[in-house]
């Protein structure tokens, strides 16, 4: 990754940041949080062409803070993440999906919820079967899609 693509020292800590709030660390479950450095130096590692996005969403973060959000008490960063989940657009949508794909991928993660810790393909995951019912209102429109 080339240094236009990779998040300043302050979109970093303020990820670490708002990771923990998206997943906190469980005693009772036995995981880390999105902030454990195993799990940050992989969001960092694999955000790709993301890398942007997640930028944008990190300054946005920051100026509704005011300063960096791990200087603020626990109260103001629930209050702004408040308000970044109304304001964020594609850009938050997306910093929120970064955090869970690395999450989930986490070998500790995927132990505590008793997945084998493998890659899902080959061999595939088995889901239960769904109510594929729900699907006719879709297949009504002739293969068409809503766009809104």
């Amino acid at each position: 990754m080339s240094a236009a693509n990779e998040l300043t020292a302050a979109q970093r800590d303020d990820l670490r940041t708002v990771a923990a709030m998206i997943i906190p660390a469980s005693d009772e479950y036995q995981v880390p949080g999105a902030d454990d450095p195993a799990i940050q130096a992989d969001m960092l590692a694999t955000l790709g062409r993301d890398t942007l996005l997640v930028a944008q969403a990190l300054d946005h973060l920051a100026r509704l803070a005011g300063k960096p959000l791990a200087e603020l008490d626990a109260a103001r960063r629930d209050e702004i993440a408040k308000e970044f989940r109304a304001t964020g657009g594609v850009a938050a949508a997306t910093l929120v999906r970064v955090v869970l794909q690395c999450y989930y991928r986490d070998d500790r993660v995927l132990r505590s919820l008793g997945l084998e810790l493998r890659a899902p393909f080959p061999k595939g995951h088995v889901l239960p079967e769904g109510d594929w019912s729900l699907l006719d209102p879709v297949r009504a429109r002739g293969g068409r899609m809503r766009i809104p």
